[in-house]
């Protein structure tokens, strides 16, 4: 049975959240050559659509993956250029899991011309989507805000030593947003997270290709990521159920940082 490439419900508000890791869908063809560890799909950012609910009372447009990442990482950017030299991190078509597995079989990883079909197949309609949502909102106000949205294992030593801070937030050093917006996510996180979170500005994390390419504050549109650590949600093991005791203390927050976000929103 045929999948769509992503799911997309519009808003009329000035804000885009982007899920390109959510995705679970792998075509048999793929499927057929993983591994064991890659058949878990543990890198998958499980339940976001589930915890970022609360958007579209804010009338959000929610943009979704519905294919893996293991399939094409659409925070990649089209080349594979790394992210963040020096650092271990994934590739376009990841080769390994983010505690370093094989993802593929003994000579089953994908050639460079299945890498080049991927990319127009699966990633390319993403972006493509993405860019006329961001197109019609700045259209309707001038301005928009792109919020990414990802989670990740809060422990993974091959990216990051110890535990991760809870909410990790990044607007690539700064430049995929106006100075106001950052401004107003760092407070507002500042409060937000209370006693039982932690949160960090551009750590580890300040935002992968979707945030540095499409943040462009000149031209109005304002990117911003926010890396969470699952564990403020949901259980980190197999099968990764969703811990609704937790969402309901973590979704405020996200909505607290995102709405201040908007407010500081400069409008031309």
């Amino acid at each position: 049975m045929a999948v769509d490439f992503f799911n997309l419900t519009r808003g009329e508000q000035p804000l885009l959240i982007s899920i390109p890791h959510m995705g679970t869908h792998i075509p048999d063809g793929i499927a057929n050559r993983l591994t064991p560890a890659a058949n878990l799909l543990a890198d998958t950012d499980w339940h976001l659509a589930q915890l970022y609910d609360f958007a579209k009372s804010m009338g959000a447009s929610i943009l979704q993956a519905t294919h893996s990442r293991y399939v094409i990482d659409l925070n990649r950017p089209p080349g594979d250029e790394s992210l963040y030299p020096g650092q271990a991190t994934t590739s376009l078509c990841p080769t390994e899991t983010f505690p370093g597995e094989s993802i593929y079989q003994d000579g089953q990883a994908p050639t460079k011309e299945e890498i080049a079909e991927r990319l127009a197949t699966y990633w390319r309609p993403y972006h493509d989507q993405l860019q006329a949502e961001l197109a019609r909102l700045r259209a309707l106000h001038g301005a928009v805000l792109l919020w990414d949205a990802h989670s990740i294992a809060s422990r993974l030593p091959r990216l990051f030593d110890g535990k991760l801070p809870d909410f990790n937030l990044g607007t690539n050093e700064g430049r995929s947003c106006a100075p106001a917006v950052q401004d107003a996510i760092e407070r507002a996180a500042a409060v937000a997270v209370g006693q039982r979170f932690t949160s960090v500005m551009n750590g580890r994390f300040k935002g992968g290709y979707i945030t540095r390419n499409y943040g462009r504050p000149q031209d109005n549109i304002h990117a911003v990521q926010l890396e969470m650590c699952q564990s403020t949600y949901m259980n980190e093991t197999p099968p990764f159920g969703y811990r609704p005791d937790l969402a309901q203390e973590s979704a405020p927050v996200i909505r607290v940082i995102m709405e201040a976000a908007l407010q500081a929103l400069p409008r031309p």
